[in-house]
This record gives C-alpha cells, structure tokens and sequence, in this order.
C-alpha cells in the first residue's frame, strides 16, 4: 500500500521506552574506543555492501533510528565486536 504524505507523517513509529534501539550507545562506545569518526565507519560499511549515511548511524547512536539485522552484523564486522558485546547491557530493558 501506498500512502500520502499525511497518512505517513501521522504514522507512529514503533518504540520501546522512546527508544528505536537498544544498542546505540554500545555502538557509540565502541566506534569511539576504536577511535572511528561516523564517517569512516559508514566508509566501512559500504565496503561491505551496507549503505549508511553518518547521519543515519548518529540517529542510531542516538537510539532515534531503527537498525536492521545485517546492519548490526556488519557493524560488528567494521568495530570488531561480537553480537554479544554490542548487546551488552540490554538485559534490562523489560524491567
């Protein structure tokens, strides 16, 4: 279904505590630790195939954006985490 610009502006987006994610600050810390600017680390992505501006990652760090599956791998791939280190902390977002 197509809609028009006033059924998409109305549209809620879907958010858990007014949070999009729940892995943006781990994203942001470990892009800093490893000393990448947003931009090198979008560079990085596209290397892998993954398109994203460093607007959308600094959304995402933000938790304004949300983040799909192969994004979360490949940014594991570029900062040289694991899925577990990029989810850490998060065990507490149902309390």
């Amino acid at each position: 279904k197509y809609f028009s610009r006033k059924e998409f502006t109305n549209m809620k987006i879907r958010t858990l505590n007014k949070q999009s994610n729940v892995i943006g600050k781990n994203i942001r810390k470990y892009r800093n630790s490893r000393g990448y600017s947003q931009r090198e680390v979008c560079n990085k992505l596209a290397l892998l195939g993954v398109n994203m501006y460093h607007s959308d990652l600094s959304d995402i760090e933000n938790s304004k954006h949300h983040i799909k599956d192969y994004e979360i791998l490949a940014l594991c791939k570029v900062l040289n985490i694991t899925r577990e280190e990029i989810f850490e902390g998060t065990d507490n977002i149902f309390n």
